[in-house]
């Protein structure tokens, strides 16, 4: 019932990540009339993106959406403007996000973060996978553990990402939310009226018609 009838690729699906189809302006809109559309109180909309907002700049990747519906209950936000707002972390914009994120966590932490993006944290990542899966395949076998890459991906990039992406998370999702209320707010009450618009001018027609039907009476 709910399957497309032209089944994407691989590839196009992957893409769609990338650049979904219309592009992101068009995304961002579409975003924006779902959150005014929600039916719920404007500040628990603009609580829910704050958290969806703030989870983004964690490194807890794969759980994001998880991580937004248990803050936004936590905070008595609206869910599902929690979970939209996930859509901040995107393939474009985490490179910039674990960037500034190990940057201000190392110097948080008082260390010196050398490298990039690229040298850094998918050497590590890779490494720690390599070393994840051999524990994992070691339960089985009896060989030994190691931990060595496991130890050194969590203290040079997952600790400075949290450290450092908590902060920004901070000042990012307090930012969505004053930037939200104002924007949800003026939505929903230009909904309400044009709604009223439309009441109002049914029931004019219908006293019309009344009007009309008593006069041929």
């Amino acid at each position: 019932m709910f399957k497309r009838r032209d089944r994407r690729s691989f590839w196009q699906t992957a893409f769609s990540w990338v650049w979904p189809r219309g592009g992101w302006k068009r995304t961002f809109h579409y975003l924006r009339h779902r959150l005014g559309r929600l039916p719920d109180q404007p500040h628990r909309i603009a609580r829910g993106v704050a958290a969806g907002t703030f989870i983004s700049f964690s490194p807890i990747f794969g759980l994001h959406m998880l991580g937004a519906a248990a803050i936004a209950w936590l905070m008595r936000a609206n869910v599902i403007a929690a979970l939209a707002a996930t859509f901040l972390g995107n393939p474009i914009s985490y490179p910039f996000i674990a960037l500034f994120s190990m940057r201000l966590g190392h110097a948080m932490l008082g260390r010196h973060f050398e490298g990039t993006i690229h040298t850094s944290f998918w050497r590590a990542f890779g490494n720690a996978s390599r070393n994840l899966w051999h524990n994992v395949v070691a339960i089985f076998t009896g060989e030994p553990p190691h931990w060595d890459a496991l130890i050194v991906f969590f203290d040079a990039i997952f600790l400075p990402y949290l450290v450092g992406g908590t902060v920004l998370g901070v000042v990012a999702g307090v930012t969505a939310y004053y930037l939200t209320l104002p924007v949800v707010s003026a939505y929903q009450h230009r909904r309400r009226l044009r709604i009223k618009e439309r009441l109002d001018a049914l029931k004019t027609r219908l006293a019309q018609l009344n009007d009309e039907r008593k006069d041929r009476k």
